[in-house]
């Protein structure tokens, strides 16, 4: 590895340990040259990903496109910098685990709608208003009246899941 600050290439490693959720390897090195010290990453190199758009044209999957598109409809909103970060790197863990190398734009707006709508219902709204491209209020209607129906059959199936078996008590009041 070539020193940041001499350019020589004769270094040691000094230390190694799993980065960003073991998604790469931090090394600490030290250049035998000058004796200053720098950190390199290592990554494994993922094919690259590209998204089908709605006109047939193909373009690589960009990270940072999607979170400002986020970022844009939970403005003002109570989800977090980090929630959103999270978010993005689930979607992609998604996307690269089926193991195609293009995914239409289609299913990463429906994926992100879905996760938005348990989110922040306010920002799935927003989302969904420029990703269904709304051009009248009855649409936005429309969109609220699916969310609240979607928000009842789930709050119906939550409600007919058994309760599990409650544990013993400690001690038995009557006994005692």
């Amino acid at each position: 590895m070539r020193c940041p600050y001499c350019g020589q290439d004769d270094d040691r490693v000094i230390d190694t340990r799993p980065s960003r959720g073991g998604e790469s390897i931090r090394r600490r090195r030290e250049c035998l040259a000058c004796s200053r010290r720098f950190t390199t990453y290592e990554t494994v190199e993922e094919p690259e990903l590209y998204v089908i758009k709605n006109d047939g044209g193909r373009e690589p999957f960009d990270r940072e496109k999607v979170r400002r598109g986020l970022a844009r409809a939970c403005e003002k909103r109570p989800v977090s910098k980090e929630r959103l970060d999270e978010l993005v790197a689930a979607l992609e863990t998604d996307l690269r685990n089926r193991l195609v190398g293009e995914v239409p734009s289609r299913e990463i707006g429906e994926w992100l709608m879905r996760e938005l709508a348990e989110i922040d219902e306010v920002a799935y709204v927003r989302f969904a208003s420029v990703y269904r491209r709304f051009t009248d209020g009855s649409q936005f209607a429309e969109e609220l009246r699916r969310l609240t129906r979607t928000r009842k059959k789930r709050r119906a199936r939550r409600a007919k899941k058994p309760l599990r078996e409650q544990e013993p008590p400690l001690f038995d009041l009557e006994r005692d």
